[in-house]
């Protein structure tokens, strides 16, 4: 099957081609910005507890890396595939160029059920992964960080086996490190504190303020959903709905989220939970509500669904969870849309916070941190806003605009090699 035929890379790449036409992009720069410059599918065979050798598919796919080294997470989930993985280097190409870092693009992940593995056997997975693609990682050279199924343990496993093959120890080959082995302050809230910020800079820029009647829902309690909800809570919006795995709950006089929090970090699920409504994910989706945050999967807002979408401000937590005709559906009625590659983009330059420390042998206290990560994704809000009024178009096609702008006087500036 082609990349062009799997919907995540299609609705990746149609997005990119609109804002192309949009600002006029060079057509062979479009042409060069089609493909990932590097796509590697790894046999990741392991030794399970009962003795038994199982093998799983592997990828690590590297976009464009005009700007930098690439970057972007390692994800264990059944749903990975060489095209996903594509796609998501992709946008993160984009998203690293939007908010002016000097990294390029690319993903990796292994299609695997992290929660059917004993820490024995995901350490062993992890581990084998990295000696699978030790040849195009390294810290000038491409970083991996967690994403869906992976966590600051799985970046101290990969550090390990990568420092143990090159025979010293090398913190910056990967981001989300635990802080005992190099890891930043901040980074594990990153992501959900920058949706959080660029929620209050829609707010700002419809001249609103957040308070104890703006409501929210959240479609996915976990590493973004979390800090997001906890951020949003603390300026006294209701968290009205939250969602796990096992669907939503929802209680229009707000929920606690200090209790929810704790409820499923202890491993409990959602709905479990005492003195709360349970409703579907889908449900969630189309609650009236002012502020939306999709922060699980993509695709979950489809031309299908998009028609009952009542919320005013969508925040795109997760990667692509609008598609393409979503995002015009609801921009064409007045919903505000703040783009993924915008919205979730803490925790890449939180990531790229941590690798500079690591370069230096520095470390930066939190709050210089969250400091200068508000002030990244202001000035990269104020952007996209700019470029939406300029082109009089939607914030997704503006941040894409602004991404490729970068990404194109780089690309002339280098030129093509060979000559």
């Amino acid at each position: 099957m082609s990349l062009f035929d799997a919907p995540l890379f299609k609705d990746a790449y149609e997005q990119l081609e609109d804002a192309a036409d949009v600002m006029g992009l060079d057509r062979n720069i479009l042409e060069r910005l089609k493909y990932p410059k590097r796509a590697l599918q790894v046999a990741v065979p392991i030794r399970l507890d009962d003795g038994s050798v199982r093998t799983f598919q592997g990828y690590r796919v590297q976009h464009n890396m005009t700007l930098g080294p690439g970057k972007g997470g390692i994800r264990f989930h059944p749903g990975v595939d060489l095209s996903e993985t594509a796609a998501l280097a992709m946008l993160m190409t984009f998203k690293c160029a939007l908010v002016g870092l000097p990294l390029g693009g690319a993903k990796g992940g292994i299609e695997v059920d992290p929660t059917t593995l004993s820490r024995q056997e995901l350490q062993s997975l992890t581990r084998r992964y990295c000696t699978e693609i030790s040849m195009i990682i390294g810290p000038n050279t491409d970083i991996p960080a967690p994403d869906i199924g992976t966590d600051g343990q799985t970046m101290a496993w990969f550090m390990d086996t990568y420092s143990q093959l090159k025979g010293y120890t090398i913190p910056g080959v990967v981001t989300g490190k635990p802080i005992a082995i190099g890891g930043s302050l901040g980074r594990a809230e990153s992501t959900g504190k920058g949706v959080a910020f660029c929620v209050n800079f829609a707010y700002q820029k419809l001249d609103k303020v957040i308070d104890k009647n703006t409501t929210v829902a959240i479609h996915g309690f976990g590493k973004v959903g979390v800090p997001a909800a906890e951020d949003l809570a603390a300026q006294g919006a209701r968290i009205v709905a939250i969602s796990d795995v096992s669907g939503a709950v929802y209680n229009e006089n707000g929920l606690d989220i200090e209790k929810c929090s704790q409820w499923t970090q202890s491993g409990k699920l959602l709905k479990d939970l005492d003195g709360v409504k349970l409703i579907s994910n889908e449900e969630l989706l189309e609650l009236d509500v002012d502020v939306l945050i999709p922060a699980a999967i993509d695709g979950v807002v489809t031309k299908e669904n998009a028609p009952r979408i009542k919320a005013k401000i969508i925040a795109e937590g997760a990667n692509g969870p609008l598609t393409k005709e979503a995002i015009q559906i609801i921009s064409a009625r007045g919903g505000f849309i703040i783009p993924d590659i915008l919205c979730n983009a803490g925790g890449v330059i939180v990531s790229y916070f941590e690798w500079v420390q690591g370069l230096q042998n520095f470390f930066w206290d939190l709050d210089q941190i969250n400091s200068k990560l508000h002030d990244i994704l202001k000035d990269s809000f104020d952007n996209v806003f700019e470029t939406a009024t300029k082109y009089n178009t939607d914030m997704k096609k503006a941040a894409f605009i602004v991404a490729l702008a970068r990404i194109e006087r780089a690309m002339r500036l280098r030129g093509l090699f060979p000559a």
